[in-house]
Formats: C-alpha cells, structure tokens, sequence
C-alpha cells in the first residue's frame, strides 16, 4: 500500500512540474512560434505544389488550344484539297469529319484545362493569403515575446530586490543598525563630556600654578644676594 502511495506522490510531482512549465508564458510562446513557423513551411510546400498545377494547368490550356487550331486548319486544307480535285471528296469528307471530331475533343480540354487553372489560381490566392497572416502572427508574436522577456527580467529583479531587503529586515539587521548607530552617538557623547571636564581640571590648575608662582620674588631675593656679594648697595636702599 505504501509502494502505492509513493508511486501517487511521484506521478503527483510530476504531473505538478509539468504544469508549471506548460504556464511559463516564454517557453509557451516560443512553443507557439515554433509551431507557427512549421505551418508557415507547410503552408509555403502547398502554394509552391499548388502553383506547379496552376502552371501546369496553364500550359495544358495553351497546348489544347493549338490542337483545336490545328486540326481546324487542318479540316480545311482538306476541303480546299478536295475542291480543288486534288482528293477525293468522299476520302476528303471523311478526314475532315475526324479532324473536327478531334478539334471537338480538344476544345473540351481546353474547357477543362481552363476550369482547373482558375481553380489553382483561386487556391494560390488562399494559400498566399494564409501565409502573410501567419508571417504577420509570427511577427507579432516574437514582438511579444521580447516584451515578456523583458518584463520577466524587471519583475525578476525586483522579486530578488524586495526580498533581500524582506531578508534584511527579518533577520534585524536594519534594527541591528540603529542600534549601532545609537551605540556610536553615544560613545560620541561620552568622548566629549571626558573633553570637556578634561578642559576643566587643566583650567582650574593653570589657576592654582599662577597664584602660587613665585618664581618673580625668588629672582629678586637672588638678585640681592648677589649685589651684596659684589659690594654694590642697591640704589632704592640708598
């Protein structure tokens, strides 16, 4: 039973996989192009077999309306021969008799010959008809097909477009992101608040360093000192 089951869901997959290619609109019209084209062949090996016959049928026209000439003529040379006593009339009635039997029978040829070539020719006409419609669907449908190309190849790109940017957000990377983002201006933040209370402690040394300079006075005191060991009195003592 199961052996059964499995040869269902196999056939069901398949049955599936070859419906979803025949509704592949590219791979249906370049079908049907084909298809067309071999119609067009087809249709092209009648009108060239059908135009044979209507020529044919032609140069039977023309060949049965000589005879009809002929044996016309013919008939009466016959008579004139026998007018002329240069045959008997009885012999002369006979041959001429058959040569007009003959005519007769040509020109039911050329009867039938005539009724034939207006036939082929009705059908070249069809046929040529039928070809320019097909050639003008062929062309239509390959116009057809370019534009399905391309609008596959748009909607393709966009699919593929929408859904990385559909990936991106599921999996958060655009949250991911901002939060980063976040993380930056804040570590920007703390850099310059160390900044500016750097700025403060050096402010308020600088301060402290120039009340407690005495470095002026110990540079006088240095000064006596020195003037006394040289004897000099310092004029302002004076």
């Amino acid at each position: 039973m199961n052996i059964f089951k499995r040869l269902f869901k196999i056939g069901e997959a398949e049955t599936n996989s070859a419906l979803d290619k025949m509704e592949d609109p590219i791979k249906m019209t370049e079908q049907g192009i084909r298809d067309m084209k071999l119609d067009l062949d087809k249709s092209l090996e009648a009108l060239a077999q059908v135009k044979a016959l209507a020529i044919r049928a032609k140069n039977d026209q023309e060949e049965f309306q000589n005879k009809v000439d002929d044996y016309q003529n013919k008939a009466i040379i016959i008579l004139k021969k026998a007018h002329s006593k240069d045959m008997e009339q009885v012999e002369a009635d006979r041959l001429a008799q058959e040569a007009l039997v003959q005519k007769e029978a040509a020109e039911q040829q050329v009867l039938r010959a005539k009724e034939e070539s207006v036939k082929f020719d009705n059908n070249v006409a069809q046929l040529q008809k039928n070809i320019q419609t097909i050639k003008a669907n062929i062309g239509n449908w390959e116009n057809e097909l370019k534009t399905l190309k391309a609008r596959v190849k748009v909607s393709n790109a966009t699919k593929n477009l929408n859904k990385q940017m559909a990936e991106l957000d599921s999996t958060g990377t655009v949250s991911m992101l901002e939060r980063m983002k976040e993380k930056v201006a804040q570590e920007e933040a703390l850099a310059e608040a160390y900044g500016d209370i750097a700025n403060a402690s050096k402010s308020i040394d600088e301060e402290i360093d120039k009340a407690a300079d005495t470095s002026k006075a110990k540079a006088s005191d240095e000064l006596a000192k020195l003037k006394e060991q040289l004897g000099m009195k310092d004029s302002k003592n004076e």
